[in-house]
């Protein structure tokens, strides 16, 4: 559970929360407490940076068989050993977490930025949305879209998503959090952290431009297609074709 929600309740909680956390100098969105004002915190210019970076972790991790819990009924001093980890290859799965955002623009224009298909964006005309290469090991500095803010009146509405390009589908082994970092106030966190085994797509966030207000949502809907799937689920209306990336994509 998150700091803000085991922080008071009702109107007052919701208050704290839109005054982001000057200690930690960081925002996160629960489904408690699911959305934010990049107005109100001050953040609604310059370049929003949006990274993804992600961990693997064991099938089995934090788990512990039923034979280890006979042990432990026999021998109850086994509970402060620590466990044996075995390595096995199957342990862990090679997973290529891609993101993409659906963009629609003020003038009703429609598109997707997105390693597929190489469409990378553009931070100074439209879509003003630019994704930053492909990174296909979840490595420290991870994926990272930029948002240029500075043409806010430009964006309708925005829908960050990662999906599983190829591999085995391993949400459920997947460490992933999506962190925005405005060019001023505190960053935003929201972690893919719900276990959907079969899914192969997650809409992380919206970003809505109501009358010069931008809020940002958390959604972290999983869906068991591709981008055709999120599309429908949030009406955006795009025609979709099988797409690939190059192989010398970054």
């Amino acid at each position: 559970m998150s700091f803000w929600d085991g922080l008071l309740g009702g109107r007052n909680a919701a208050a704290q929360f839109d005054s982001g956390s000057v200690g930690s100098n960081s925002i996160r969105l629960t489904k408690r407490q699911p959305q934010v004002s990049l107005v109100k915190q001050g953040a609604a210019t310059g370049n929003l940076r949006v990274n993804l970076s992600w961990q693997m972790r064991p099938a089995d991790f934090g788990k512990r068989s039923t034979t280890s819990s006979r042990t432990l009924l026999r021998h109850p001093f086994k509970a402060f050993q620590p466990e044996v980890v075995q390595a096995h290859t199957q342990g862990v799965v090679n997973v290529d977490l891609d993101m993409g955002c659906l963009y629609e623009m003020a003038d009703g224009n429609k598109g997707v930025v997105q390693p597929l298909g190489e469409l990378f964006g553009d931070l100074n005309t439209a879509p003003f949305v630019k994704l930053s290469g492909d990174d296909r090991f979840g490595s420290g500095s991870g994926e990272t879209l930029y948002v240029n803010l500075d043409q806010r009146e430009e964006i309708k509405r925005l829908l960050v998503f990662v999906y599983i390009y190829d591999k085995t589908p391993a949400f459920d082994r997947t460490q992933a959090v999506v962190t925005l970092y405005p060019a001023t106030g505190p960053r935003i966190e929201i972690e893919l952290e719900e276990r959907a085994p079969q899914a192969r797509s997650c809409a992380v966030f919206s970003l809505d431009n109501r009358k010069g207000e931008l809020t940002v949502r958390r959604e972290v809907k999983y869906v068991y297609g591709f981008q055709s799937e999120i599309d429908r689920l949030y009406g955006w209306g795009l025609q979709w074709g099988r797409g690939y990336k190059s192989t010398g994509t970054r």
